[in-house]
């Protein structure tokens, strides 16, 4: 169980960032369905945790709690929110008031407000962003691991409301970001003894762990997760980059082959190499949609016949309206979950050449 260590109104929860896919609204209903058809079931894994909201969820219910995404700045929140770790509240709070003394008038242009100020933020936070993200670097030194996360996590939860964007970093809204003061808020930071936080490749990690219950919610379409959010990466990494194009990108990296066509082939191979006695699979029907880049690379069928294959397979649904850019339309979209109760020998049997490489 967690021990709360902050509990003030203006500290900035876990749920409120933008995120696609993100399933705070649905995380009820997904441990409603997973309390009623599993049994003993103590060790828990989130293997594409994305906002960590399910992550979060088991951790106030299980006693070990994997925690996994390749993504650096997702590592981060992870760490900020949930690792264990020596931390001090005043010291984080003192330099996080020191920020929100900066005048952007008195501080130079930097990488971040030259890149970014004017498009996807208003030019003078750009300007204090670049400035507090350097600092950052010069003050890690002298903070734990932990604290660093936390002040790393709040700068990104400070200016993601704050972002000319749909959500996400695609591409910024032709509109100039609308003029507004910088104020930088504390998260609201936890520690749990029982996580384990990683960042690897989810087919890799699926070979080297032994839990009781795995949650998987994959990317199905073509929007690679490391694409959308390259503002963040490039702002925890901080490592400058040359960006490219209109949506002002770095080179590609931690490109994921559940986004492209090797999708079915890399669930395929993850499902028959996970030790969890249970699966639960999240998924929704955006495979109607208009847009090529919200079209499914996974169908349900699909899904559903793989699963099979590892043992007594149910299913759920709940309507349920998700992030929409313009250019998909429903008349009934809804999130399916599966539950597999794992039948280690079905599914040797069904994966016997998967299983031997």
């Amino acid at each position: 169980m967690p021990n709360r260590l902050i509990t003030e109104q203006q500290r900035v929860s876990l749920e409120s960032r933008r995120y696609i896919g993100c399933k705070t609204k649905l995380v009820d209903w997904i441990f409603s369905l997973i309390d009623e058809q599993t049994y003993d079931v103590h060790s828990f894994c989130d293997i594409f945790a994305g906002t960590g909201v399910v992550a979060h969820r088991a951790l106030q219910t299980y006693e070990r709690v994997v925690v996994n995404d390749f993504l650096h700045s997702n590592n981060v929140m992870y760490c900020a929110f949930f690792a264990p770790g020596e931390w001090s509240e005043e010291r984080v709070q003192t330099i996080i008031n020191k920020f929100n003394d900066i005048n952007p008038a008195k501080i130079g242009e930097n990488y971040f407000s030259k890149n970014y100020g004017g498009k996807y933020f208003y030019h003078d936070t750009a300007k204090i962003v670049g400035y507090i993200r350097g600092r950052l670097q010069s003050l890690r030194k002298d903070l734990t691991d932990k604290e660093y996360a936390i002040l790393l996590a709040s700068l990104i939860y400070s200016i993601d409301r704050h972002a000319n964007t749909m959500g996400h970093f695609d591409a910024y809204h032709h509109k100039a970001p609308a003029a507004h003061e910088f104020h930088m808020r504390m998260i609201e930071v936890e520690s749990f003894e029982g996580v384990e936080i990683h960042q690897e490749d989810a087919n890799q990690l699926a070979r080297n762990i032994n839990v009781d219950l795995t949650y998987l919610d994959p990317p199905y379409n073509s929007r690679q997760y490391s694409r959308f959010y390259h503002v963040y990466e490039n702002l925890v990494q901080w490592k400058k980059p040359q960006l490219y194009g209109t949506a002002l990108k770095p080179k590609e990296e931690n490109m994921s082959d559940y986004c492209r066509n090797a999708a079915f082939a890399a669930f395929t191979d993850l499902v028959s190499h996970i030790n969890s006695r249970y699966l639960v699979v999240s998924y929704n029907n955006t495979y109607h949609s208009k847009s090529t880049s919200s079209e499914n690379k996974i169908k349900l069928e699909q899904l559903e016949e793989v699963l099979n294959k590892c043992g007594k397979t149910q299913v759920f649904n709940h309507e349920f309206k998700a992030f929409n850019s313009g250019k998909t339309e429903f008349d009934d979209h809804r999130e399916y979950l599966f539950i597999t109760e794992v039948d280690n020998e079905k599914r040797n049997q069904s994966f016997p050449n998967v299983l031997r490489g």
